[in-house]
């Protein structure tokens, strides 16, 4: 009678990670968000998305995600983002990742989702263009990608603040408005004539004040889609996001964001702080926000943190309690207080697709060796091109490495670096 003992037995993947969330014990917060809007021109929009499965048919393996897109010269490019972005992203995850696995890859995967979408949009022909932030939560890690001016922020529950986007605008940013004269641009202020300059930074040809966006067909391919991603862990306490359009930000700081809205469930935060941003001077631009609160599956009211001092600009691992010393002889409760941390996994906010598209981990778990990194379009063998070949970036020059990019996607990355023009600009009088 035989045995079968030591046999290998297929066992389904949806079990496999329900054992793992059992193993580990992960847990899952509570995720509840609000929006609000005043509108203008039409042109934000906003995507939620809950309860989206890692693995079909397992409820377990759970992720939300949430975006604001400022659409300008037109409403076309961020509608089009809005339906496309997440598909996009989710087509540059390889098959068959744990949880871990899943995580650590989103960064690429982000970046190679924004970059197919604006391929893929610019194909079209139409000439606006649109900011992203973009954020998806898994568990208790948070990971947002942005191009523009639009914003996240994070306060945790200790009060401390955390930026998770950068802003590109010529103004407020010399070392994109270098990346962009090096790759051929002019960055500039209007010139009305007679030497007067007037006006925020913009880019020529195309007059855009961003360096980075979604669209654009009128700007020079320098003006690129690659988003800046950061990636933070929470501790189990949670924590408050603000996510919202430049229409917020133009009139109120981080600061004034939180504090006007604290304590209040997040359909009433978000319409408190479109509210507070547009009430000094009117409605001047669309103004949206989205409030997400990451509460302790065992809390059903917001967070209300008590607001710290000196927390602006927080973006390493904050320790702000401690346990005491055993020879402690403090007032404070006897009991350990849990340190609340917020750690910083991930902060990538380069434009080259070589250091963006490398990845540390084993080739064959994370490429599909003929298989374009961007669009993902299968190429025969030889086929593909290095994204390293040719890359101005000594440290990761290695073009008979992976991954690979088809030969329409390694054009556009060529195009992004300054290495060929491939857009006739013209001026758009609907430029953000």
């Amino acid at each position: 009678m035989s045995s079968n003992k030591g046999e290998h037995q297929t066992v389904p993947l949806s079990v496999l990670l329900k054992r793992e969330v059992a193993n580990e014990k992960i847990e899952r917060p509570e995720i509840i968000s609000g929006q609000a809007n005043q509108s203008k021109k039409g042109e934000d929009f906003t995507l939620i998305k809950s309860e989206c499965q890692r693995v079909l048919g397992d409820g377990v393996t759970t992720y939300s995600v949430f975006g604001v897109l400022d659409g300008h010269n037109g409403s076309a490019a961020a509608i089009y983002t809005k339906e496309n972005l997440l598909n996009n992203v989710l087509g540059a995850i390889p098959p068959d990742l744990n949880r871990d696995e899943w995580i650590a890859v989103l960064p690429r995967a982000l970046v190679a989702g924004f970059v197919k979408t604006d391929k893929d949009f610019q194909e079209k022909g139409q000439l606006s263009g649109t900011t992203v932030t973009f954020v998806i939560i898994e568990g208790f890690v948070v990971t947002v990608a942005s191009v523009g001016d639009s914003r996240c922020i994070l306060e945790s529950v200790d009060g401390s603040l955390h930026y998770l986007s950068a802003d590109h605008r010529f103004e407020d940013n010399e070392e994109e408005t270098e990346r962009v004269t090096a790759s051929g641009g002019e960055v500039g202020r209007l010139n009305t004539g007679g030497g007067t300059q007037i006006g925020p930074l913009r880019c020529w040809p195309g007059g855009l004040c961003l360096s980075r966006s979604i669209g654009d067909l009128d700007v020079g391919e320098f003006i690129v889609p690659v988003p800046y991603v950061k990636q933070v862990k929470l501790s189990s306490a949670g924590g408050r996001l603000i996510i919202a359009s430049d229409g917020v930000w133009d009139a109120l700081s981080a600061e004034a964001a939180l504090d006007c809205c604290r304590g209040m469930p997040p359909d009433a935060a978000a319409a408190q702080v479109v509210k507070e941003a547009v009430q000094p001077k009117g409605l001047r631009d669309d103004t949206t926000c989205m409030v997400v609160d990451i509460l302790p599956t065992d809390k059903t009211n917001p967070p209300v943190p008590q607001p710290k001092k000196m927390t602006k600009g927080v973006f390493k691992v904050k320790f702000i309690f401690k346990k005491k010393s055993s020879g402690s002889t403090s007032n404070m409760d006897d009991e350990y207080l849990e340190p609340d941390v917020v750690e910083e996994m991930v902060e990538e906010g380069s434009a080259l697709l070589s250091e963006r598209l490398d990845t540390k981990y084993p080739l064959c778990n994370m490429f599909k060796l003929f298989t374009c990194a961007v669009c993902q379009v299968e190429m025969k063998p030889g086929e593909g091109i290095s994204v390293h070949a040719g890359s101005s970036s000594g440290r990761n020059s290695r073009p008979w490495d992976g991954p690979f990019l088809c030969v329409s996607c390694q054009e556009k990355r060529e195009a992004m670096e300054g290495k060929n023009h491939s857009r006739n600009g013209r001026y758009s009088s609907g430029s953000e």
